[in-house]
């Protein structure tokens, strides 16, 4: 239900506004002066505001700018006795809505402010979209080692130098290639991806310089490679220690001569492709061992960033993990947890195989399983990457210490991925919390945060009913 506001120094206006917009079935609330107004708009979330132009005290087209200020996507609709085409003029260039007239005309006034709930809810959704489909996520840290990866990028990006990028799956060499992406002259120019372990040797050269039309069995139509794809911009090729011998020679020949030719073609292509690269092995012993060219390691590895592991940079850990932690929360529409001081020193303390990848699904873990505020004991209860805590511990001890001594193996070897477990794991909590306070929905709910559809939600998805029926 959509929540609006009405500021307005005339009691029959709001009156007569109030009593139209709730029988529209949208929660109104109105105040008689812009003073108070602004500060219910700083205090409480509206969907929408109707303000008067001419009040005392304060005058409505200062409550436009000085609450655009503060939230500059809420919609304004402003209203007068006293219209003119400049006065609307006037509101639309400050940032309002619409402008209607008094005494207001109800179909209008309806439309209006359906029209101006519907842009709010797109702008809303438009921004969440660009962010999670543009957004780069920034590198978190202030430890020398990032600071100086950093400082790298700044220098290394606006240059054509090729970059090898080091490190340990999970420690984002991802992150810092798109990062040289995005502060290089070419960052309007497409960043191509390719994870050279994910595809079959026999097919990497196809994925890469593509191949023509009946080359090999099924060749069906010809493709365009990812280094054509990546004309004029940014080529970044991931896990490169896996790919074939072969390929890495195609490789070579494109960095050398900037040339490439489709499989089963004999048209030579030009392309102008800048090349960042990305192995969690180490190539001077790949090469020792006979699987990677010494001729393309140096090629490639023009210039060095080494992305170091998590557990060399804890100290970067509480400024990582509240930012997942504010992340997470707002993808799931829920307040941002806190995270307690001796669950930071916990957090510290874990060996982190999995990089920051593992304590971004920690961190997830423990949102979905911890209350308003994570403990350490959460933290030993359901973030211990060895597996010291099964997640049935959870249900028979609530105040979330170790109780289960059981093996990890027997606890986690039933899920096939982390959705299975999370799903698992987010069933067994809404019971455990139901139980706890007796089946009662609106408790349960405000003990874990969430609005109570939300919750009436879930029980249905998983199926949830009292012991007793």
């Amino acid at each position: 239900m959509a929540k609006l506001l009405i500021i307005d120094d005339e009691r029959a206006i709001r009156s007569t506004l109030r009593e139209i917009l709730e029988y529209e079935n949208y929660e109104v609330e109105d105040i008689d002066n812009g003073v108070d107004g602004l500060e219910l708009i700083k205090k409480k979330k509206y969907d929408l505001i109707l303000c008067d132009i001419k009040m005392n005290r304060m005058d409505g087209m200062e409550v436009l700018e000085q609450a655009l200020a503060y939230s500059p996507d809420l919609p304004f609709i402003m209203i007068s006795g006293h219209g003119t085409v400049e006065t609307a003029i006037e509101a639309s260039k400050k940032g309002a809505f619409d402008f209607i007239s008094k005494p207001p005309d109800l179909n209008r006034l309806l439309i209006t402010v359906r029209n101006a709930l519907d842009r709010g809810t797109l702008v809303t959704e438009t921004k969440v979209l660009k962010r999670k489909v543009s957004k780069t996520r920034d590198i978190l840290g202030s430890s020398e080692n990032i600071n100086k990866i950093k400082e790298t990028i700044e220098r290394v990006a606006p240059t054509e130098a090729r970059v090898l990028i080091t490190g340990a799956n999970g420690s984002g060499k991802e992150l810092v290639a798109r990062w040289l992406h995005e502060k290089s002259n070419r960052a309007d120019s497409p960043l191509i991806e390719v994870n050279c372990a994910a595809i079959p040797s026999e097919l990497i050269e196809s994925e890469l310089f593509g191949h023509e039309k009946g080359s090999f069995t099924s060749a069906v139509k010809q493709r365009i490679g990812k280094f054509e794809l990546a004309n004029g911009g940014t080529l970044f090729l991931d896990e490169i220690g896996d790919m074939s011998l072969s390929a890495q020679a195609k490789v070579l020949r494109a960095l050398q001569e900037h040339k490439i030719t489709r499989v089963g073609g004999e048209k030579e292509l030009e392309v102008n492709v800048r090349v960042l690269a990305a192995t969690n092995k180490n190539l001077l012993k790949e090469i020792e061992d006979g699987n990677f060219r010494m001729d393309l390691y140096h090629r490639l590895n023009v210039i060095n960033i080494h992305v170091p592991h998590l557990c060399e940079r804890t100290d970067d850990i509480p400024e990582i993990a509240q930012s997942f932690l504010e992340e997470i929360c707002k993808e799931y529409g829920m307040p941002v947890k806190k995270i307690s001081d001796s669950a930071m020193v916990a957090l510290q303390g874990l060996p982190w195989t999995g990089n920051v990848r593992e304590l971004h699904n920690m961190i997830e873990r423990l949102i979905i399983l911890s209350d308003k505020t994570i403990t350490d004991h959460d933290v030993t209860a359901f973030a211990n990457p060895g597996g010291g805590t099964n997640i049935g511990a959870a249900g028979s001890a609530p105040n979330g210490s170790a109780t289960n001594a059981a093996s990890p193996t027997l606890a986690y070897d039933k899920f096939n991925n982390f959705q299975d477990y999370k799903d698992y794991a987010e069933k067994e909590f809404i019971k455990f919390k139901l139980e706890k306070n007796n089946w009662n929905v609106s408790k349960t709910a405000d003990d874990i945060d969430i609005q109570r559809s939300h919750l009436y939600s879930k029980i249905e998805k998983f199926g949830l009913k009292r012991s007793s029926e």
